[in-house]
């Protein structure tokens, strides 16, 4: 009898600590793949906001997770158009609309938006000692890109929170720094 104890707790040790160390490895996102990239055709990606077209044959990393959501996610603000005919393509995929710049919206990171769960919900950026509150409205795609319907441009990386001018201006970013900067966001 007194042996079985020290061999059970030691096997009970033993499965807390393997059991943790998976649990700590499936909480980590790690890129999924990777995609070619393609030329677009002349006029076809829109350069609005200095965002980038893929280049032909350059491999780009995919991802269908992001960082775990907290009460302050690091993240990296990029800027974006929501308007038609801006930058961001097609119409939002929470409501099939355009959105006005002069509107606090945002689309997040693939793993973020996790599958519309987020849509029409508002989070809570904060960078440069200011804080705003926007809505999500669109995915900024981490799994796919470099084609039509991507307007030609990279995957996002899967730490991004692309936003209207609204926002870029609710936080105090002079003009001429627009375009990416490291912030922090919670669900409001």
């Amino acid at each position: 009898m007194k042996s079985f104890f020290p061999k059970a707790s030691f096997l009970l040790m033993f499965t807390l600590i393997l059991t943790s160390c998976i649990f700590s490895q499936a909480q980590k996102c790690r890129p999924n793949g990777r995609i070619r990239g393609k030329k677009a055709p002349s006029g076809q990606c829109n350069k609005e906001n200095d965002s980038d077209c893929c280049v032909r044959g350059k491999m780009y990393t995919t991802y269908e997770c992001s960082p775990s959501v907290s009460t302050h996610t690091k993240a990296y603000l990029t800027l974006n158009s929501f308007e038609k005919g801006g930058d961001g393509g097609g119409p939002s995929a929470c409501d099939n609309q355009y959105h006005s710049d002069d509107t606090p919206v945002v689309a997040l990171s693939t793993g973020w938006f996790n599958d519309k769960s987020r849509c029409l919900n508002k989070i809570t950026i904060s960078a440069n000692g200011k804080s705003v509150v926007a809505m999500v409205v669109d995915e900024c795609d981490s799994t796919m890109g470099c084609d039509k319907e991507h307007d030609y441009q990279p995957p996002c990386p899967n730490n991004i929170v692309d936003a209207s001018k609204a926002v870029w201006e609710a936080l105090g970013v002079p003009k001429n720094q627009w375009g990416g900067l490291d912030i922090t966001w919670s669900d409001a």
